[in-house]
């Protein structure tokens, strides 16, 4: 994954911090993304949705409401209206841009939002909720006892989530007259629902009601055991992968060719300038990103290159052992090789003829399931030896580098 950051302005000329997540090749699809209520678009839930939605190649913008985060202007001058503007904002720079934003997202007051904002976005094709309530007023519980206070004086500070807000009497005024069952009735796009039954701060009867008003393509994910804020990451991975894997349905996605599925049998490895070591691995339909471990200054976001070549000897093994079992009818049930990787003195390797003092040595422990006899394991343990990748590794290997302009 890498990430730009930059501003857009929004409808009154402010500038709004935005971060776009996309997928080490060429997005399949854009996703616009719009947080909770006084959140912005750093918290975890928008982060790890955003940065799980780019293994799938989807593209995903996240950015900070007016007056939130990193954003310019005056929180207590906004309101729900100026929310959904904000996101069509969004939208309109994502599409000069980069692409159009086919997926919207929205996280709680977020997701009001973007049903709200919808109709005004028309390249969207589906359109996700987590966690919304019915109506953009649900928020005015969060702060009811300075509501009194707001209509008589104008405006009140408030806390939420521990900070302090000014609200004004033209906030409760917007939220009132916005209703959400007409956006419903006309989305003219899928909708997908996630909704936790032990939400506290947003009942699951207004996913009910939100999935009642619309009109089909439209499904429901119960997100049981999460908080409204997801704050746990496998909830927030979870919605990621449903999102990506149920959108496939909806967007007109290509075909994406890799450099790799050109030639045949090529293995292309290129830099990602993700971190310190980060590397992207394309071979046929196939990507991969190698990396090192966070001790070793990486990312740990793959596996090391060392560890690429245990892999590659074990799959090779255990494949190996497989089709002989199965070709000699020996009823193996399953075969599994756990490998490592290490340095030793040439002095202690029996086998090695060599003046070099150390030597690299690999310890291959395979383990065979099934109501095998003596001989047969033996006659397996033999076969694995015959693996052709072991046979590449002991063999004389020859590399020829040479350098290949970029160009080509």
């Amino acid at each position: 994954m890498r990430s730009e950051r930059f501003t857009f302005p929004n409808a009154k000329g402010e500038q709004l911090a935005a971060t776009l997540d996309l997928p080490l090749g060429k997005p399949t699809a854009y996703a616009l993304f719009a947080h909770c209520f006084t959140c912005g678009k750093d918290n975890l839930a928008a982060r790890r949705i955003a940065e799980r939605l780019t293994n799938y190649g989807i593209a995903a913008l996240r950015f900070d409401f007016t007056g939130l985060g990193h954003s310019e202007g005056e929180f207590a001058n906004t309101h729900f209206s100026s929310n959904v503007d904000d996101l069509v904002a969004a939208a309109d720079h994502l599409r000069k841009t980069h692409g159009p934003p086919s997926i919207l997202i929205g996280h709680s007051l977020g997701g009001c939002a973007v049903l709200a904002a919808s109709h005004r976005i028309a390249d969207a094709r589906a359109v996700v909720t987590i966690g919304a309530p019915f109506g953009p007023s649900h928020v005015v519980g969060l702060f009811k006892d300075s509501v009194d206070d707001i209509r008589k004086d104008g405006e009140a500070e408030v806390s939420l989530a521990g900070r302090p807000f000014t609200i004004k009497r033209e906030f409760l005024d917007d939220v009132a007259e916005k209703k959400l069952n007409e956006c419903l009735a006309n989305l003219h796009k899928a909708l997908l629902v996630f909704h936790s039954p032990t939400d506290e701060l947003v009942g699951i009867d207004n996913a009910s009601h939100i999935f009642g008003a619309a009109k089909h393509p439209k499904s429901f994910v119960s997100l049981n055991g999460a908080d409204h804020l997801l704050t746990k990451k496998s909830d927030a991975v979870y919605v990621a992968n449903v999102i990506a894997a149920w959108a496939e349905r909806y967007l007109d996605q290509p075909e994406v060719m890799t450099e790799a599925e050109i030639d045949a049998g090529l293995v292309l490895v290129r830099e990602t300038h993700g971190g310190k070591f980060q590397q992207e691995i394309l071979t046929g339909p196939h990507r991969l990103l190698a990396d090192e471990p966070e001790k070793e200054g990486g990312l740990n976001s793959g596996p090391s290159p060392y560890e690429f070549l245990l892999a590659g000897l074990g799959a090779c093994t255990a494949m190996t052992v497989r089709l002989y079992a199965d070709f000699k009818k020996i009823p193996l049930d399953n075969v599994s090789v756990r490998l490592s990787h290490g340095k030793i003195h040439a002095k202690d390797c029996e086998t090695c003829d060599t003046k070099i003092s150390k030597v690299d040595h690999i310890d291959r422990a395979i383990t065979l399931e099934g109501n095998l006899d003596a001989e047969q394991r033996q006659k397996l343990m033999d076969i694995a030896e015959k693996c052709p990748v072991h046979q590449t590794l002991e063999s004389k290997i020859d590399i020829t580098t040479v350098e290949r302009p970029a160009s080509v």
